[in-house]
C-alpha cells in the first residue's frame, strides 16, 4: 500500500496543536444525519467475493461466509482480494477494530491495481491506525495514481465514536466525478477529478483488499511506537462488504465493464453518487472543522509548492 510517504515526517508543531484541538478523548459528538448510501446495494458473501491474499492460517471466515476476522501476530498478518477487478464504483465494509492497545497495528480497506501495474499502479486507501495511550485509533485516507507515492494525497481524522465496541461502515465512492470517503455514511473527504491534474486521478482497473499488518516503521507517530505482540492478537472483523459498479473485463476492450450487482443504483452515473447532496457537504464539513487533524494541503514541510487543489 502506499505507505512511503508516510514515513516522511510531517509537521510536528501543525499535528501537535491539531491533535489537542480534536482529543480524542474528548469529543462528544453527534453526527448530522444524512442519506444511507450503504443501504442501496447488496451484501457480498466474503468467501464467494474474496480470496486469501496473505496470512490464509490467520484468516477465519464465520456466519456462513458472511463475516471474516483477520488476525496479526508474530508470525504474519492477513489479507484478502476480490476475485473481481473494478472499473469505478461503491466500495464499503462494516469494520470493527481490535480494542487494547494498539500502536503500529493497520487495518485497511482499499482500491489498488499493484499486481497489475507494479511500477505505475493506483491506489484508493481507507487504513485505520492504531492507537497510542494517549490518543485513539486515527482514520487516514489517501489517493494516488501512476505508482509515484509524491503525488499522495493524505488526510486524517479521528472518530466520533469507538471503532472498537461495535461494527462501523467505512465506504469508497470512485467515479469518474470524484472519489469520497465515508464513515457510516458521512461523507469526511472529496476528491474531485479534474483534467488539470488527472495525472493523479486513478484511472485503471483495481481490485479490493481488507488487511491487517505491521506498520511499525511509520504508522504510529512516525514511527515512535511499534506494535507490542504482547498484546497479540490483534483481531479485526469485516462484515457486510458491499462491491458494486463496473467489474472489468480483461478480454474486452479498454475501460469495458459491465454492471455488477442488483441494485437499480448506478455509483458510476447515478445522480446520487456523482455530486454531494447540501446535506452531504453539510456533514462533511462538520467532520472535516471536528475531527480532521492532518491534511496535505497544510504541510508546507512537505510541500513547498501545495499542490494545485489545494488552491
Amino acid at each position: 500500500m502506499a505507505f512511503l510517504q508516510d514515513k516522511i515526517l510531517y509537521s510536528g508543531l501543525l499535528v501537535f496543536c491539531m491533535t489537542i484541538l480534536v482529543s480524542s478523548h474528548s469529543r462528544p459528538y453527534s453526527p448530522p444525519s444524512v442519506a444511507h448510501l450503504t443501504d442501496y446495494f447488496p451484501h457480498v458473501s466474503i468467501d464467494q467475493g474474496f480470496s486469501k491474499s496473505f496470512g490464509g492460517s490467520n484468516i477465519q471466515l464465520i456466519s456462513n461466509g458472511s463475516m471474516a476476522n483477520l488476525a496479526l501476530d508474530k508470525t504474519s498478518g492477513a489479507g484478502l482480494v476480490s476475485k473481481n477487478k473494478y472499473y469505478y464504483g461503491f466500495f464499503s465494509a462494516a469494520i470493527k477494530l481490535p480494542s487494547g492497545l494498539s500502536s503500529g497495528v493497520v487495518v485497511a480497506f482499499y482500491l489498488s491495481n499493484a499486481d497489475t501495474f507494479p511500477h505505475t499502479h493506483d491506489e484508493v486507501d481507507i487504513e485505520l491506525l492504531g492507537h497510542d495511550k494517549r490518543n485513539d485509533w486515527a482514520f487516514q485516507t489517501n489517493i494516488y495514481a501512476n505508482g509515484s507515492v509524491s503525488t499522495g494525497r493524505e488526510e486524517k481524522f479521528y472518530l466520533w465514536f469507538d471503532p472498537t465496541e461495535q461494527h462501523h461502515q467505512y465506504s469508497i465512492i470512485w467515479n469518474s466525478y470524484h472519489t469520497v470517503f465515508l464513515v457510516d455514511n458521512i461523507p469526511v473527504r472529496e476528491f474531485i477529478h479534474n483534467s488539470a491534474f488527472s495525472f493523479v486521478y486513478p484511472s485503471k482497473p483495481m481490485s479490493v483488499y481488507a488487511t491487517i499488518w505491521d506498520g511499525s516503521e511509520w504508522a504510529t507517530h512516525g514511527g515512535k511506537y511499534p506494535v507490542n505482540y504482547k498484546y497479540a492478537p490483534f483481531v479485526v472483523s469485516f462484515a457486510n462488504v458491499e462491491m458494486s459498479g463496473c467489474i472489468w473485463n480483461p478480454t474486452a476492450p479498454v475501460s469495458s465493464c459491465s454492471k455488477a450487482g442488483t441494485s437499480s443504483y448506478d455509483p458510476v452515473e447515478g445522480p446520487e453518487f456523482v455530486k454531494l447532496s447540501k446535506q452531504q457537504i453539510e456533514a462533511m464539513d462538520w467532520a472535516r472543522r471536528k475531527l480532521m487533524f492532518y491534511s496535505y494541503c497544510k504541510d508546507t514541510s512537505r510541500f513547498k509548492v501545495l499542490p494545485p487543489e489545494c488552491k
